[in-house]
C-alpha cells in the first residue's frame, strides 16, 4: 500500500467528508465522490483484503505489520472524514430538503450530470456488452427510483439488514444508500438514532454495514480485475437511471401517513399536487412522507401548485454549481495525483 504523510491523509479525510455528505442525502451516493476523487478502487481493495489472513499477520508478524497490511491508515482517515460528515450533513440535508427542495435537488443534479460524464470517460472500449451493461444499469437504477418506501421500521433485525443493503448502494456509484434505505422504511429510524445518539441501533445499523461492507467487496473486486469496462459501463448506468430521484419536480401521488400508519393516496390530503409544497405550506415535515411520485415539468408542477414559482432560473444556476462543483473536484483529484 502506498506510503503518505499527514497532508496526505488529510486529504484523504476531505475526500470522506465529501462522500458522507454525498451518502447522508437520499438519491446521491457517496461511491460516485469515491470513484471521481480518485480513491474507489484503493477502497474496494482495501476492504475486500480484510480477511481472516490478516489474524495470522497480528500475531506472527506484530501490531505494525498487521496495521499495514491492512491498509489501516488509509481506512481510518477516510472514515473519519465519512463518519463526522455524514452525522452532521445528514441534519443539514434533512433542513435542507425540507425547507428548499427544488434548489438543493437542482443542485445534486448538475452534480449527477457532471458524474456521468467524468465516470463515463473511464471506459476504454466500447462494445456490445458494455453498451448492454450502460442500459441496464440504466434501467436498473431507474426501476429502484420508482419503487414506492415503505413506512419506518424499527425492528433490530430489519436494521442489521437494511445497514448491509444500504452499505451495499453506498459504494456503488450512482445507486444512493440513504435511497434504500428510505424504501425500506428505515431512513427515519436511523436518523433518529443518530439525532438522539441512540447507540444500540447505531451498532445495530453498523455491525449490518460492516457484514455487507466485507462481502459485497470481494465481488466488486473481483468485476474490476475481470471486467473493467463492462463494470465501469454498469456503474455509469447506474447514474444515469438516478436521475429520475434526483430530478427537482415532482408530483406526489401516494404518501405515508404516521397517524394512519399506512400508504394514502396524497389527494385525500391535500389540494397541491406536490407533497413537499404541502409541508412547507403547514410547517409540518414528520406526519407525512412520499411513497410514490413521479418527475414532470417545471410548468406542469407550476400548474398543479397553485401558480407556485417553479424557480427554474436559480435551478438552473444551482445545476451549473453542481457541475462545477464536479469538475474543480476531478480536477483538484488530477493535481492532487501524486498525494494519493
Amino acid at each position: 500500500m502506498p506510503s503518505r504523510n499527514f497532508l496526505q491523509y488529510f486529504i484523504i479525510s476531505l475526500k470522506g467528508v465529501a462522500m458522507g455528505a454525498a451518502d447522508a442525502v437520499p438519491g446521491v451516493s457517496g461511491g460516485t465522490i469515491a470513484f471521481i476523487s480518485g480513491i474507489y478502487e484503493e477502497l474496494v481493495t482495501t476492504i475486500s483484503n480484510i480477511n481472516l489472513s490478516l489474524l495470522k499477520t497480528l500475531k506472527n508478524q506484530g501490531f505494525n505489520a498487521f496495521w499495514n497490511q491492512s491498509n489501516a491508515s488509509f481506512l481510518v482517515a477516510l472514515l473519519t472524514g465519512i463518519l463526522i460528515s455524514f452525522v452532521s450533513f445528514m441534519r443539514l440535508a434533512k433542513y435542507l430538503i425540507e425547507n428548499h427542495p427544488i434548489l438543493i435537488w437542482s443542485f445534486f443534479f448538475g452534480l449527477i450530470i457532471a458524474s456521468i460524464i467524468y465516470v463515463g470517460k473511464q471506459i476504454k472500449k466500447w462494445r456490445l456488452s458494455t453498451l448492454v451493461a450502460l442500459i441496464l444499469g440504466t434501467v436498473i437504477a431507474f426501476y429502484i427510483t420508482t419503487l414506492p418506501s415503505l413506512g419506518t421500521n424499527e425492528s433490530a433485525y430489519f436494521l442489521f439488514f437494511a445497514g448491509a443493503l444500504a452499505i451495499c448502494a453506498m459504494i456503488l456509484p450512482g445507486i444512493s444508500g440513504s435511497f434504500i434505505l428510505v424504501i425500506l422504511g428505515a431512513y427515519k429510524t436511523l436518523s433518529d438514532a443518530l439525532h438522539d445518539f441512540d447507540f444500540k441501533r447505531i451498532a445495530i445499523f453498523a455491525a449490518g454495514a460492516l457484514i455487507g461492507l466485507l462481502s459485497f467487496s470481494h465481488v466488486l473486486k473481483w468485476l474490476f480485475k475481470n471486467y473493467e469496462n463492462t463494470t465501469l459501463a454498469l456503474l455509469t448506468g447506474f447514474i444515469v437511471g438516478s436521475l429520475n430521484k434526483i430530478w427537482p419536480w415532482k408530483e406526489t401521488f401516494s404518501v405515508y401517513s404516521k397517524e394512519v400508519g399506512e400508504i394514502i393516496p396524497f389527494s385525500d390530503v391535500s389540494e397541491v399536487g406536490t407533497l413537499s409544497v404541502f409541508q412547507q405550506n403547514i410547517q409540518d415535515f414528520e406526519t407525512l412522507k412520499t411513497a410514490t411520485e413521479v418527475s414532470i415539468s417545471p410548468f406542469h408542477f407550476s400548474e398543479i401548485n397553485g401558480g407556485i414559482d417553479s424557480q427554474i432560473w436559480q435551478s438552473v444556476v444551482f445545476i451549473l454549481i453542481g457541475f462545477l462543483t464536479i469538475f474543480l473536484l476531478e480536477k483538484f483529484a488530477h493535481s492532487k495525483k501524486q498525494l494519493t
